[in-house]
Order: structure tokens, then sequence, then C-alpha cells
């Protein structure tokens, strides 16, 4: 029995702890075998100091292949980096245009995305510590070296680490989706539970789905990146985690399917205990998903979990009991939703006791979805760096000229206030060192400083407290003990939580990088504390320059809200289309085999391309909503006075996910029937019609007979969320 608790253990088997476990391995050794057994303590600074700078990029839960060129990316401009700074550092002028020139440029590297912001702040923090002192010309040369060579030391390291643990990492990526995903599902639970506010969940759900798209974006690049030949243990491992994230996804697909008008079933069945097992069967089924996350983490077998058997027997039961009373007769509508509830609930039961199975790892498991050898390439992110992108956004209006512009700015305040301290009296008697490590300054503006307003606030509040804190903890550990054995074993353990807490904590990352840093300069001057005020007064003055520069040219959120809402609707109408497609080529398929035609196998690769368009296109909406809602919610952390158009976006984000949902639960359906009748092909028509911003006329009434009847309620939905989103669109593109 487990005497930690379960958010301990999805911590430490997750790729969080381990990626942290390798970057702080793969920096520290280099530096402790230099120092501890050659007694060589400067050389082993310098190439921790590169090997840290190529630890940046070697992010835990990303593709190999950017990790990959990204560290060989930083090794190269890292080493070109420490050149010019070193070259520059000993010209008290040129240091002055050459540290914001260099922030300048390689602060414009997030044009690339998230790796190239990694890989521009790489170099940034190579600048900052090769700035710390003057360099003679020949000191480069050795500087730039060391560098290098740790640089290179972590590159093979980090190779050799990810060859080995492979399979070990796959595990991880797709538990961390997993876990997603079981917060998901349990957010839509809450809409089954009539005391909780639906607004509010709806708010909770989509920053459930925004996370969930982002995670399950990383385990597609880790998993899908080759398929396995089923040959040898290597590719059955694989065949594992991919047969896991096959189920995951069709797992998704049967909940996004489930939509429906909460609002219309509180009201039709305010006491319904059906609802009430709906709410226990998902709460119950993200309980197992979660399970089945912390066991694939941890290499391990699921071997018991909950039933929800009980909650499904009774939820017919109910169904049948409304059924006696007439609800068939007298609200058709609402009985098809509850049986379409029903039939979802049973196919979600299937995948997650499927996906519990496919933990045995038995050696004659094949993949669940033998196609995708056709589809593979298509549903992996493809990122392409050209220098175009560059220089097409050396413009005023451009977001990232604006941040690059800041923090340039910034430096050159964090440098012109480390200049004058010498010169401010009581300041520079409260904390004489500070003008020796004035480069903490940059350094704290650096990592502060983000593109977006709200973000740099907020890094701004968790910096501060985690340095406070920091400092605190380093003074109480100087004062119980001198024992530098003890130092040494803090020092490890808070270089790796400092790393794996990174992308999850950032104060807590701010509260042991703090200690790290701090244990490291009582190792190079043990006679001293005065670093630790050094420290916190360094970061103070950082986190203000940052602050205050983040309203130099300032990017606000709402700039880009109009643009995501458009992307996000023309996501939306290509997964429509695809639907339809896939829909159209399945009837004719099943014609075709029906009567036997010639062309029956050229129809039936064309359904099946048909469905894998449609496939891409719903992770492309995914994606889509997903960015546009995350847009939406850092403005919303914005000051008041920034945000625009709030309630039309807000519903924008409802609308496109309703629409989203009811497309997932409509075209199978679709696909299904020997024909579409008028009164559906009409309704169909106009959601087209709407999404092209045209005026549509849908019909009043369309046919509900037997198995058409699960389709009324979302072809009702997606003509109403359809017409809502034209509306509100129009109301965006209004001045």
């Amino acid at each position: 029995m487990t005497t930690y608790s379960p958010q301990l253990q999805r911590f430490f088997y997750s790729h969080y702890f381990s990626g942290g476990l390798r970057q702080a391995v793969g920096v520290l050794l280099p530096a402790l075998i230099l120092a501890g057994i050659f007694q060589m303590h400067a050389i082993g600074m310098i190439t921790a100091i590169g090997a840290a700078c190529v630890a940046i990029l070697d992010q835990p839960g990303g593709p190999r292949r950017y990790g990959t060129n990204g560290m060989m990316a930083a090794i190269l401009l890292g080493s070109l980096t420490a050149v010019v700074t070193g070259l520059a550092s000993s010209h008290s002028l040129l240091i002055w245009l050459v540290v914001p020139l260099l922030c300048f440029v390689f602060s414009m590297f997030t044009v690339f995305g998230k790796q190239g912001g990694l890989l521009g702040f790489a170099c940034l923090l190579i600048m900052a510590l090769t700035m710390r002192e003057p360099l003679a010309p020949h000191e480069v040369l050795q500087h730039t070296a060391y560098s290098f060579l740790g640089g290179v030391f972590y590159f093979i390291y980090s190779l050799a680490a990810h060859r080995l643990l492979w399979h070990r990492e796959e595990q991880q990526v797709l538990s961390v989706a997993l876990f997603a995903t079981a917060e998901y599902m349990a957010a839509r639970s809450r809409f089954y539970d009539v005391n909780t506010d639906l607004e509010n969940s709806y708010r909770l759900l989509i920053h459930a789905q925004s996370n969930m798209t982002e995670k399950h974006q990383a385990a597609r690049d880790t998993i899908l990146r080759e398929l396995p030949k089923i040959h040898t243990r290597a590719d059955r491992l694989h065949t594992t985690s991919l047969n896991v994230f096959i189920d995951m996804v069709a797992l998704l697909d049967s909940l996004v399917a489930t939509h429906t008008d909460y609002a219309t079933l509180r009201r039709s069945l305010p006491d319904s205990d059906a609802l009430i097992f709906a709410r226990d069967a998902l709460k119950k089924l993200s309980a197992n998903v979660e399970h089945i996350a912390l066991n694939i983490a941890r290499d391990k077998r699921v071997r018991e979990r909950n039933s929800v058997k009980a909650e499904l027997r009774a939820f017919e039961y109910e169904l049948e009991t409304y059924r006696r009373d007439g609800i068939v007769e007298r609200d058709p509508e609402i009985y098809a939703l509850l049986v379409q509830v029903l039939r979802r609930l049973r196919n979600a039961t299937r995948l997650v006791d499927r996906m519990a199975t496919h933990t045995s790892g038995t050696s004659d498991a094949g993949l669940v979805d033998t196609r995708l050898d056709k589809s593979l390439d298509r549903f992996l992110a493809r990122k392409k760096w050209r220098l175009g992108m560059l220089t097409s956004n050396l413009r005023l209006d451009s977001s990232h000229f604006r941040y690059a512009s800041r923090v340039a700015i910034a430096a050159l305040l964090a440098m012109s206030v480390s200049a004058l301290w010498p010169y401010l009296g009581t300041l520079e008697r409260m904390a004489p060192g500070l003008s020796a490590h004035s480069y903490w300054i940059v350094l704290t503006v650096l990592i502060v400083m983000k593109p977006g307003f709200a973000l740099t606030r907020q890094r701004n509040g968790w910096r501060l407290a985690g340095t406070l804190i920091g400092c605190a903890l380093a003074l109480a550990l100087f004062g119980v003990t001198q024992n530098s054995n003890i130092y040494l074993a803090v020092l490890v353990v808070c270089c790796v939580l400092g790393y794996s807490l990174l992308q999850l904590n950032f104060m807590a990352a701010a509260i042991f990088n703090t200690v790290f840093v701090l244990l490291v300069f009582h190792f190079l001057s043990p006679n001293s504390n005065a670093v630790i005020g050094e420290r916190l007064a360094d970061t103070f003055i950082g986190c203000g320059l940052a602050l205050l520069c983040s309203y130099i040219l300032p990017w606000w959120e709402h700039r880009y809200m109009g643009s995501l809402a458009r992307a996000a609707k023309k996501a939306n109408q290509e997964f429509f289309q695809a639907g339809l497609r896939y829909a159209e080529l399945s009837r004719a398929q099943a014609a075709a085999q029906a009567g036997g035609q010639a062309d029956a196998q050229v129809l039936d690769a064309e359904q099946q391309e048909a469905e894998l368009a449609w496939r891409v296109a719903r992770k492309n909406m995914h994606i889509a909503f997903s960015n546009f809602a995350s847009a939406f919610y850092r403005m919303m952390d914005e000051p008041i006075k920034r945000q625009a158009n709030v309630p039309e976006l807000n519903n924008l984000l409802i609308q496109n996910h309703v629409l989203a949902s009811q497309i997932t639960s409509a075209m199978p359906v679709l696909a299904s029937l020997p024909a579409v009748p008028e009164g559906i092909q009409k309704s169909l028509d106009s959601v087209g019609l709407y999404l092209n911003d045209q005026d549509a006329n849908p019909p009043a009434s369309i046919e509900t007979e037997g198995e058409l009847a699960t389709l009324a309620y979302p072809l009702r939905q997606m003509v109403k969320a359809s017409q809502l989103i034209r509306q509100e669109m129009r109301g965006l593109d209004t001045p």
C-alpha cells in the first residue's frame, strides 16, 4: 500500500521528473567531475553553463526530432553567442550595443514557436553568463571551447539516455495525455449534476479540453513517429503504447459526441436519477482512466478498476421507466438524447476496459487500427523554419517585434542600473556586492519577460515569491549545518526539482533554483552569506524592470482574438465538409457492395481516404479551438480596459464547441443511412451556408422516423450554433 498521495506518484513517475533528472545529471556531471576530481572549478562551471544551454532544448514530452535539431542549433548558436559576447565584454561601449542587439535578435526567435523561443532563451542564457566579467581575446576562445564541449557532452549524453529509455518516455508522455483525458471526463460529468452552475461548468470544460488537446498532440508526436512491425520486443512494446493511444482518441470522440443541451435536460428531468447515474458513471470512468495512466507511468499492468455496470443498468432501468410512461410520444427528442447518452457511455466503458487490457502487453497483440500506415504523416505536427518568417515580422504591428523590442529595452535598463549602482550611496551600502553580479538583473529580466502581458505579470509574482522563499530556506540551511556533504546533496536535489517543476509550477521551480544557485556560490565563497541579499536585490530590481517594460509597445490579446476566432470557425467548417464527404462516400460504398458493382473496391479506397481526412480535420479543429480558448483566457487575465468583445468571444467559444460536438455525433449516423431525407439535407445545407456567412432558410421540422430521431437534436443544434457563430463573427468584424 502506498504511503504517499496519488499526486506525488503522478509527479515522480511522470516525464517531468524523469526529464528533470536527466537534465540535472547532464548539467552537473561535467562540473562535478572537473571540479571534484581534477580541481578545475572554473572550467567545470563553464562546461556546466554550456550543458545547461543545450539542456533547455531537451524538454520532456516533445518530439525527439525537434529536440535533437534544437540541441544541435543550441550548440552552434550558443558558441557563436559566447564568442560575440566574450569579445565585447572587454569593451565598455561595445557591450552596450551587443547585449541589446542579441536580446532583440534571439527574442525574435519566438516567431518559430515554442522551440524557437527555447532556442532564443538558451542563447540569451549563454550571453548573460558570459558577460559577468570582462574576457581577454585568448580567454574568449578558451571560454567558448569549454562551453562548446559542455554542450557536446550533454548532446551525446541526452541521445544515449533517450535511446535507452525510449519506451519509458513513450509511456510517460502517454500517461500525461491520459491524465488530461481523465480530467476532461471529470469536467464533463459536472453537466449531469443539477446542482452545478452550467456557465462555470463550461469554463472548466473548455480549460480541460484546451489542456487535453496540447497533451494529446505531444503524445501523438511522440508515439506516431513510426509504426511497429511486430517482429521484436521493442515493436511489441510500441504496439501497446500505440493501441492505448488509439483507444484514448476514440474515447475522446465518444465523449465529445455526447454533448447535449444540458439546460433542456435539467428543465425536462430536474429530479431524474438518470442524470445522476450518468454523472456517476463518468466519474468512475474518469477514475479508471487515471488508474490506467498511473499504471502505464509505473510500467505496471492494470489489475483492478471500478465497474460501471451498476450505473449503466440503473440508467437502462430509468430509461425503460420513462418509455413506459410515454416519453417516446410526449418528448421523442429527449428520449433519443437519453438513448444516445447510454450508447456513448457503453462505448466509453468498452474503450476504457480495452485500454486496461492493452497494458497486459500480450505477445500476439496487433494494432487496433491497421490503416495508420496510410495516414501517419498527416497526424503529426510539422514545423519549418524560414528566414522569411523573421524578416516579415520586422514591423511595428508584429507582436514578435514588439516583444523583442521590450526585452532589448529592459536589458539596456538592467545594465544601466548595474552601472549606476556603485554611485547610489545608501543602496550600494545595502547590497555592496550587487555590481559584481550585475548580470543577475539581466538574467532575471530574460527569465520573467514573456510575449504576453498577463504571463509576464504572473511570472513576476511567482519569481519574487520563489526567490524570497528560496533565500530564506538557504539562510536557514546555512544556519543549521556547516556540513559540505549535506550542502552537496541538497544542491543536487534542488537542481533536479528545479528542472522537473519548471513546466508544472514556476514558483516552486524558482524556490529550488534559488537554493541551488546560492549553494553553488557558497561552495565558491564559503565564508560569506552576502550573496543571499544580493540575489534578493537583483531579483526585485529585475522583476520591477520587467513589469515596467511590459507596458512598452504592449500587445494585448484582444488583437489576436478575431483571427483566432476565424481560424476556429474555419477549422469547424472544414471538419463539417470533411464529415459530409465521408458520410456521402460511406453511403455510396454500402450501395455498391449491396449491388455487387465493379467499382466497389475503388469506392472502398475513397471512403477510407475520406474517413482519414475527417479524422485529420477533427484533430485540426481541436487544435484551433484550443488556441482560441487559451488566448481568450489569457485576455481575461489582462486589465479590464484591455479586454474587448468578451460576451461575443465567450459565446463563440461555446457555440464552436457545440457545433464540433454535434458534427462528431451526427456524421456516423449520416454515414449509416441508405439515403438522406429532404428535410435533413436542407438542414445540412443551412449549416454550410451559415458557416460561409450566407443567408439560409432551415426547415421548421425534419424527418424523425426510426433511427432518424437520433439526428433531430444534433442537426437542430448544428443549425442554431452555426447561425449564432455567423451572428457573433459579424459583431467581431464590426468596428
